[in-house]
């Protein structure tokens, strides 16, 4: 899995492409990590080109937010298609995270 990654004024801005899923579940997760350290949690994972996200790509998003958690925070997702919203929604973890149609609208939400 390719990670993209662009910074918008102190927000960092991850775009993860393709399936989240096992390994590349992994690989996001610990991208994520890496950021939120760096970043002090000014993060927001860009969905617009994840196909999809099976049990292990929840489990990451899940061990990320748990992580900002505990420090106050929870994990901006934006850009997320239709599939992918409507599995956060039938699995109960849509309201664990901050949801965003758009990076604009992700970013501002840190002002």
């Amino acid at each position: 899995m390719e990670i993209k990654e662009q910074k918008q004024g102190a927000v960092t801005i991850l775009r993860p492409q393709g399936p989240l899923a096992q390994d590349s579940a992994e690989a996001l997760k610990t991208r994520a990590h890496e950021t939120i350290k760096r970043d002090f949690g000014r993060v927001i994972i860009d969905g617009s080109e994840i196909s999809y996200v099976d049990s292990r790509g929840l489990e990451a998003l899940q061990e990320v937010n748990d992580e900002m958690a505990a420090s106050g925070r929870s994990l901006k997702l934006c850009g997320l298609n239709e599939t992918v919203r409507e599995v956060l929604d039938l699995t109960d973890l849509a309201p664990q995270f901050d949801l965003y149609e758009d990076t604009n609208t992700a970013v501002r939400s840190f002002l």
